[in-house]
């Protein structure tokens, strides 16, 4: 069974930075992309930035040049450094993995979320 645990979410000033972990546990033979998406009430979960295995990333055009996503391939996690969080960056935020295992040929996990509220 695969797992993605999520970590580092919370509440900072806006002009603060906080740092999300995601690390991804199980029979996991091998990962492809990581990323991190985040979602609002009543919204759609939209993508926030996110990394292959090479270190190919993208970003959501409202996070460019503030957050920074950064894998461990060693380690199966992934990494989300937000700075300069505004209150808007207020939402729940998902780990998302595609992962093969020894019995598929890949799929997609997603963490439970991690909250982070940016105060004004």
């Amino acid at each position: 069974q695969v797992q993605l645990v999520e970590s580092g979410g919370g509440l900072v000033q806006a002009g603060g930075s906080l740092r999300l972990s995601c690390a991804a546990s199980g029979r996991i033979s091998r990962i492809n992309v990581m990323g991190w998406y985040r979602q609002g009430p009543g919204k759609q979960r939209d993508l926030v930035a996110t990394i292959t295995s090479g270190g190919t990333t993208t970003y959501a055009d409202s996070v460019k040049g503030r957050f920074t996503i950064s894998r461990d391939n060693a380690k199966n996690s992934v990494s989300l450094q937000m700075n300069n969080l505004k209150p808007e960056d207020t939402v729940v935020y998902y780990c998302n993995a595609h992962i093969r295992t020894p019995v598929d040929y890949g799929m997609s996990y997603w963490g439970k979320g991690t909250l982070v509220t940016v105060s004004s």
